[in-house]
């Protein structure tokens, strides 16, 4: 299959998965640029475009988002308990969709196994993926299992959904993070793989050559929905915190922003200023826009607070 080149933002460059996927990027003749906080202390190859920028500040992030046509999301928080992923694994995602704008980028999120498990760092991981579904970007998420657990002969790769592996063991599965890198890689040039979540392991075997058919026996997450397919709802949307429930509906109204400005604005949807962006506003609000059925209650409930 030949594969489309792209210029490709990967976000934790320097972390111990991004700095495979620049490689496995460049090694697919992909065009590389690399958000970094410190560019005098990165290390990366000679073809590499390095941008300065901090996920924690919106305002540092336009130049790395600017002309790019896919971005790779792998950073994460360490240390700084949950206070910590709130502000870089879920704010940095916020803040990237933001910088973003109404500009079309595909999107591959790195989570983690077991993010539907309540609690602490999990919660705001999975509330990325909820940004990131909002946005109507065409996106990848990935939740790879335990690194560096994998046996040298576990290559062959497994692609789960609904999130049932919780032991918080390696139990729930190994993988390499060079495969994790590959396969975040080259889910950005695979129509299978678009608006599909998944667990990632390895078990005993071969890697494959080909991963359109692992992405092609993945259900799709239901267009227009905050959850994965196959995952449980118990992380309901009116117990929330206020800043989440202020961030989904931005994130929906730079998805209203593209199809505005490509023409392709909705039958009966108007567009008007909230919070300083812009929301889609049809005449069921934005139930209609998250929800999976008009008639889910709690998703009744949001769309007459935000409609």
């Amino acid at each position: 299959m030949s594969e489309e080149t792209m210029t490709v933002l990967v976000v934790g460059a320097t972390g111990s998965i991004g700095r495979y996927v620049v490689e496995e990027a460049l090694r697919r003749g992909h065009g590389v640029r690399a958000l970094v906080r410190d560019s005098a202390t990165c290390r990366m190859p000679s073809e590499v475009d390095i941008v300065v920028g901090d996920l924690t500040r919106p305002q540092s992030l336009s130049p790395a988002v600017k002309d790019v046509d896919a971005i790779v999301l792998t950073h994460g928080s360490v240390g700084g308990g949950t206070s910590g992923a709130e502000a870089v694994d879920y704010g940095g995602v916020r803040n990237v969709l933001a910088a973003l704008g109404r500009r079309k980028a595909r999107v591959a999120l790195m989570t983690a196994i077991g993010v539907t498990d309540r609690g602490g760092a999990h919660d705001w991981k999975r509330r990325a993926e909820r940004l990131v579904r909002a946005s109507g970007l065409p996106y990848t998420i990935a939740r790879p299992g335990w690194f560096d657990y994998n046996d040298p002969e576990q290559l062959q790769l497994v692609l789960l959904q609904g999130d049932k592996r919780q032991s918080g063991t390696p139990r729930d599965g190994v993988i390499a993070r060079r495969q994790v890198a590959s396969v975040l890689v080259r889910s950005l040039t695979s129509e299978q793989a678009a608006r599909k979540t998944f667990e990632l392991i390895a078990k005993t075997g071969p890697e494959q050559d080909e991963f359109e058919p692992l992405f092609a026996a993945l259900d799709a997450d239901k267009a227009g929905a905050l959850e994965a397919a196959h995952d449980a709802e118990n992380m309901a949307l009116d117990q929330e915190p206020a800043q989440v429930l202020t961030d989904l509906p931005n994130a929906r109204a730079n998805q209203a922003r593209r199809f505005y400005h490509a023409e392709m604005q909705p039958s009966g949807c108007r567009l008007m200023p909230v919070d300083g962006a812009l929301q889609a506003v049809s005449a069921n609000g934005l139930m209609a826009a998250f929800g999976n059925s008009g008639a889910d209650p709690e998703r009744q409930q949001l769309g007459a607070k935000w409609s």
